[in-house]
């Protein structure tokens, strides 16, 4: 998966316009980084990456690139 086909995933989820977010988009600026993203989140890489996505890992995410490069 491509950085951009991740961004756009992570829009999607988010409910967002496709290119709303670029990769240097800082995570507290966004109204819909919230509980139930990130909940969305977590379930998504169990469910389609076998992997298991800690609070921690979530908490030092800063930014959309932390996202996309954790979906690698």
């Amino acid at each position: 998966m491509t950085i951009q086909q991740k961004i756009q995933l992570i829009e999607e989820m988010m409910e967002l316009e496709e290119g709303e977010l670029k990769a240097d988009t800082v995570l507290e600026e966004i109204d819909e980084y919230d509980s139930f993203f990130k909940l969305y989140l977590t379930t998504y890489v169990k469910k389609n990456m076998n992997k298991r996505l800690t609070v921690e890992e979530i908490n030092n995410f800063t930014t959309i690139q932390n996202i996309c490069d954790y979906l690698e």
